[in-house]
């Protein structure tokens, strides 16, 4: 089967045929109404690629796979990488079709009919040497979501292997209540945590709504959660060494000295527990929190929880270790996205196998 390439990148089969060959073959092309058939770029480069189709230059002498790859690269910016997905997703048995700008692909689930099943999955291919940007990455989930598909993102490493990510907007959620308490409680702030004695509130915070660590009979309160408690009236923090009352914003500002990233990770904290969801460190697993829907004692983490500025630029190496270590413990990766507000959206990663 033999078609002509355009200057363009376009080839076309013009014989009817074999253009109607190609096209049930895999839903490769666009038929047109004079019975031939047009290969993008991508279904081109393949088809040439696997040996299923010949492709001709402008003046009728075959051009090999290596020719038209080459050709396409130079029109193309980033080709390399995305013909490398759009391959990969072939070769297990999808129906690719280019996606609506800033997507490259739209793809049919396995089994679906060109123009009968709508496609279900956007994906976005991009190089390990791409940043991670976060407000980008962000916005393509609420875009797919919006459109109800599902976002793939193919990140391809510097030896041309994929590794597949699915993004969404989640709504983490819980079940626990959080009953304020009767009265103030006191707690002592020495250095980077608060201690609490009175035993009514040690039991009440710590056994009861999952607020600290318990050591003997006292209640440790990381500045998160003391500023957390403060803030909603709660505690009443005092300085151990003179006794003097610890306004909010002094507790605060003393956090941020200590932790730069605390404006994030508070908001972060607000948001969570007024998901009705308990919130402990992440430390052990590199991560910012877990997040339990129901008590610590009676259930396991689902979520590792980062929280970032809005405007947050990583590595693709360093997203990727992350996600690997939370699914390594079975629990959900999500990033807390913070903006200047300090209003919170989630983003949820996970590694898959298409």
């Amino acid at each position: 089967m033999s078609g002509t390439i355009a200057p363009d990148g376009v080839v076309r089969f013009a014989d009817p045929a074999e253009a109607s060959s190609i096209y049930a073959k895999g839903f490769f092309g666009t038929p047109q109404d004079d019975g031939s058939l047009l290969l993008d770029r991508y279904e081109s480069v393949y088809l040439s690629e696997m040996g299923r189709a010949e492709v001709a230059g402008p003046r009728g002498a075959p051009l090999g796979w290596a020719t038209i790859f080459r050709g396409a690269v130079k029109a193309e910016a980033g080709f390399p990488v995305r013909y490398l997905v759009y391959r990969d997703l072939r070769q297990r048995g999808y129906v690719v079709r280019q996606g609506p700008p800033p997507v490259a692909f739209s793809v049919l689930p396995r089994g679906g009919i060109l123009h009968k099943t709508p496609s279900r999955f956007w994906v976005v291919a991009i190089s390990e040497r791409e940043p991670f940007d976060l407000a980008r990455v962000v916005e393509l989930a609420e875009r797919a979501q919006a459109s109800r598909k599902t976002l793939w993102l193919g990140v391809v490493d510097e030896e041309s292997d994929l590794t597949y990510y699915r993004l969404r907007r989640p709504a983490p959620t819980g079940a626990v209540a959080s009953p304020a308490l009767g009265h103030p409680t006191e707690g002592w702030l020495g250095d980077d945590r608060v201690t609490v004695h009175e035993t009514e509130a040690v039991d009440g915070l710590g056994r009861q709504l999952a607020y600290g660590s318990r050591v003997g009979d006292r209640l440790e309160l990381s500045l998160l959660e003391s500023a957390y408690l403060a803030h909603t009236g709660q505690l009443l923090v005092r300085d151990a060494k003179s006794g003097r009352q610890v306004s909010l914003e002094r507790l605060e500002a003393r956090a941020r000295r200590l932790d730069p990233r605390f404006a994030e990770r508070l908001a972060a904290y607000r948001e969570l527990r007024g998901r009705r969801l308990v919130v402990k460190t992440g430390f052990k697993y590199g991560a910012h929190f877990r997040a339990y829907p129901r008590n610590p004692e009676n259930a396991h983490a689902r979520y590792l929880v980062q929280a970032l500025p809005q405007g947050h630029v990583a590595t693709w190496p360093e997203v990727a270790g992350a996600v690997r270590v939370a699914q390594g413990v079975r629990k959900e990766f999500l990033v807390a996205s913070v903006d200047a507000r300090q209003s919170v959206r989630f983003l949820s990663l996970e590694r898959i196998r298409p």
